[in-house]
């Protein structure tokens, strides 16, 4: 009887059994390199709730500076731009692309804290 139960625990793995060692030569254990979905489900509605609190602070803005980092930024259904592109699109200088994405991003900043 005891040979059969020794037999078996002989595959055991435990979670924070050494696998092996990284380039650095810091040893990696199965924890290190797996993943649950329960962790991926968080980060999606963290993710969500923070671009709802974004979106609701927004409207602090002017109707430009929202296409400014609309466009920057990809948000939205909009696909990112560089500040060259912005410019071009909008009629204006690329520096003056960066000074309205520079001021909106504080705005956003102050009303974000």
């Amino acid at each position: 009887m005891q040979l059969r139960a020794t037999k078996r625990s002989r595959h055991d793995v435990m979670l924070y059994d050494s696998i092996g060692s990284d380039r650095e030569g810091n040893e990696i254990s199965l924890i290190d390199i797996l993943s649950t979905d329960e962790d991926d489900v968080v980060d999606r509605v963290q993710m969500k709730v923070d671009q709802a609190q974004l979106w609701e602070k927004f409207s602090c803005l002017s109707k430009r500076e929202r296409l400014v980092l609309e466009l920057r930024y990809g948000l939205g259904d909009k696909e990112r731009q560089t500040q060259r592109q912005i410019s071009r699109l909008l009629g204006i200088s690329r520096s003056y692309v960066s000074r309205i994405e520079k001021r909106a991003l504080s705005k956003l900043q102050g009303e974000m804290c």
